[in-house]
């Protein structure tokens, strides 16, 4: 059995949350809760009862602690804490997921098969602007695929098993680093793949995707953030949620050293009352 857990650390805002496969309609995460899955400390009703798929205009229909006698009824619960939560401004999300992201998907345009998109999975980090950074060999397809055409895009998907969260593609053009970045740009790429000493070896170079346009959606079935684009302005200069990097530490904290205090913080938060 899967099972929820959610804390409320005052020095956290959210901490993304993939809910059991049979409960994902309708149901990404709980701001300002942390959430994550597998825990032992505690679990909701194990019984498989789908909720209905979240529609596009929030429900306002309550539920009352009294009726929580159903997994629905105690999602129904969650889902409408949810929506008045505060959340962070949809582009400072779709920021911070990419400068927390270490792989995607990067499409360019095929030169073998002219006409014809080609896709290859990448490793990447993110510069200070928010621009991706890859570290790519001469013998890669996508790296002979972008020297003819530098037009590529990358797509990125917060939790790529859950098909309800968020996915951000972001469109742009890719430019060689040059020599006076070059160790900016090295450092920043190790910080995140510490162990790939293959950036060094001679067939290989960093290039940078320049973004022009960054969509995002939140998947099937959800309207907690929708969909959308930002221009290069609005993305470059949107800020990273610093906390982020903290919310794995806390959450691992929460479960480990406090799971009575946990639970409490859902049961007051929520008035949800009947947890096992």
């Amino acid at each position: 059995m899967k099972t929820l857990v959610l804390v409320a650390p005052s020095s956290l805002r959210y901490c993304s949350f993939s809910p059991p496969s049979h409960i994902n309609n309708g149901f990404q995460m709980l701001p300002p809760f942390l959430c994550f899955r597998h825990s032992r400390l505690f679990s909701l009703s194990s019984r498989r009862r789908p909720l209905a798929m979240a529609s596009a205009t929030p429900s306002t229909q309550g539920v009352s602690s009294g009726d929580v006698d159903s997994e629905a009824s105690v999602f129904q619960l969650i889902q409408a804490h949810q929506e008045k939560a505060a959340r962070l401004p949809p582009v400072e999300e779709v920021k911070t997921l990419l400068d927390r992201s270490v792989r995607g998907m990067l499409s360019t345009f095929s030169q073998k098969y002219d006409g014809y998109p080609s896709g290859s999975m990448v490793d990447f980090a993110c510069d200070h602007n928010g621009s991706p950074i890859l570290a790519v060999s001469s013998l890669a397809v996508h790296t002979k695929d972008l020297s003819a055409n530098p037009k590529c895009s990358l797509l990125v998907a917060r939790d790529p098993e859950d098909r309800t969260d968020l996915v951000v593609t972001l469109h742009g053009d890719a430019v060689s680093v040059s020599e006076e970045d070059r160790v900016a740009v090295r450092a920043a790429y190790l910080k995140r793949h510490p162990n790939a000493f293959w950036v060094d070896f001679g067939d290989f170079q960093f290039v940078r995707i320049e973004p022009k346009v960054v969509q995002y959606v939140s998947g099937v079935a959800t309207a907690i953030l929708g969909s959308g684009e930002f221009d290069k302005e609005e993305y470059k200069t949107a800020k990273v949620d610093f906390i982020s990097q903290f919310s794995n530490p806390v959450t691992s904290h929460m479960n480990r050293d406090h799971a009575e205090d946990t639970k409490a913080i859902v049961q007051h938060s929520t008035s949800i009352q009947n947890f096992q």
